[in-house]
């Protein structure tokens, strides 16, 4: 049996600054009340692979494969609005550079070789706006958003609480040459 206590549910994810948190709520606000649950603000974010349940002993073997990864930052075009009907969940997204599905694959290998195991799935980078939208949305197109991308996040999701940053890195260095250089 597992210990759920040990366990964490984490994700790697594209989390906004306040800039671009203010921009994607502003284009969110264009559908109107799509349905009652709204994605909180505080917890936008575009997810760039999702780990699920993991074991909490796993994460500094992780890190350290993620420490590894060396990524240019890119920018994120956000021009299109969208609806999964089979995880009925409206969003905002756009086609990703070759830097950030490059990021994806980097992470996805990083991920494995520190012995996580997780269901994978063909990346569409999006961010879910509203959740349990049961019909497809009339949305129109909203405003293209550049967003400007320089780091990305691993994140832990416990049921009813905020979303929170387990740890940061930076894209354009190594973070194991920025720490032993003393720059972090």
């Amino acid at each position: 049996m597992q210990d759920k206590a040990r366990d964490v549910r984490i994700f790697f994810a594209l989390w906004p600054d306040q800039a671009v948190r203010s921009a994607i709520i502003k284009r969110r606000e264009q559908l109107g009340r799509l349905s009652r649950r709204q994605v909180p603000d505080h917890n936008l974010h575009l997810t760039l692979l999702f780990l699920g349940n993991q074991r909490r002993a796993m994460l500094s073997e992780l890190l350290a494969a993620v420490d590894d990864i060396q990524a240019d930052g890119f920018v994120m075009l956000l021009d299109q609005f969208g609806w999964f009907p089979a995880a009925r969940v409206a969003w905002l997204g756009g086609t990703a550079p070759d830097s950030a599905s490059r990021l994806v694959e980097l992470l996805n290998e990083a991920s494995r070789q520190s012995g996580i195991h997780f269901r994978q799935g063909q990346w569409k980078p999006h961010i879910t706006l509203f959740r349990q939208v049961h019909k497809q949305p009339d949305c129109g197109q909203p405003q293209p958003l550049s967003w400007p991308v320089s780091e990305f996040v691993l994140l832990e999701s416990v049921s009813g609480q905020p979303y929170r940053i387990l740890h940061r890195w930076q894209l354009g260095t190594r973070l194991r040459e920025v720490k032993a250089n003393g720059v972090v």
